[in-house]
């Protein structure tokens, strides 16, 4: 006579928007649905990216990847991600858009965990936003403030404004543009932006004002502390 033995075996459930999860669960369901492009956890509540749109979406992110990516290359021990998921806190799992941060062996505020996630608050953050209404501008805003994120960058598409927060004494407050309509990072000196030609994808000029951040004594200063250290 044969027995039957039926294996109890417990089907994960899939990640649905909404779902309100610990940041282990989160990853639990995250991690059984590989064809997942895109889920975020932020202050608890699962949230799954739509589809995305080339120019309300895809241009704008890598022209932010342009910009960013060209300071990158100048200055040793500064890590570039492009959608890399952050473990912020046992609440928050989001997955910016970019995010840049300095290496953690040179006094960096996050780290990369073993198993190759970021860990703790880069130091910028920028998210392409719909619009005022999306939840890059509320909660997850409160969710960067709170656990340290230094700079946030919110790029409103629909209404062709940029927003760059800075945070101090605990709040964010905003970084303004000067005279010449550039706005100049107060953590990555030499970091600048042209605010007005970013918003219309003028990146020749972007890359022109960038460079004369480059150029600056700031910037030199920061490239021989970071070389000194690396």
């Amino acid at each position: 006579m044969t027995i039957s033995v039926r294996k109890n075996v417990t089907k994960i459930p899939l990640l649905e928007s909404g779902d309100k999860l610990t940041r282990h669960e989160f990853e639990r369901r995250y991690t059984a649905m590989p064809d997942n492009k895109k889920a975020e956890l932020i202050e608890g509540i699962v949230y799954m990216a739509s589809p995305l749109r080339i120019r309300s979406h895809g241009e704008p992110h890598g022209n932010l990847i342009l910009w960013l990516g060209t300071y990158k290359v100048t200055i040793p021990g500064l890590i570039l991600g492009d959608n890399s998921t952050v473990r912020l806190d046992l609440d928050n799992e989001p997955q910016p858009d970019v995010v840049l941060l300095i290496d953690e062996k040179l006094g960096g505020q996050a780290r990369i965990s073993e198993d190759d996630y970021i860990e703790g608050a880069p130091e910028l953050v920028a998210e392409v936003a719909a619009s005022s209404a999306s939840n890059d501008l509320h909660d997850k805003k409160n969710a960067y403030r709170r656990n340290g994120v230094l700079e946030y960058i919110v790029w409103q598409v629909f209404e062709n404004k940029l927003d760059w927060f800075y945070l101090q004494d605990g709040e964010y407050v905003s970084l303004e543009a000067d005279a010449a309509g550039v706005i100049k990072s107060k953590v990555f000196p030499g970091l600048w932006l042209a605010k007005e030609a970013l918003l219309v994808g003028e990146m020749k000029q972007v890359l022109d004002v960038l460079q004369q951040g480059l150029n600056s004594p700031e910037h030199a200063e920061l490239v021989k502390q970071l070389t000194t250290a690396h």
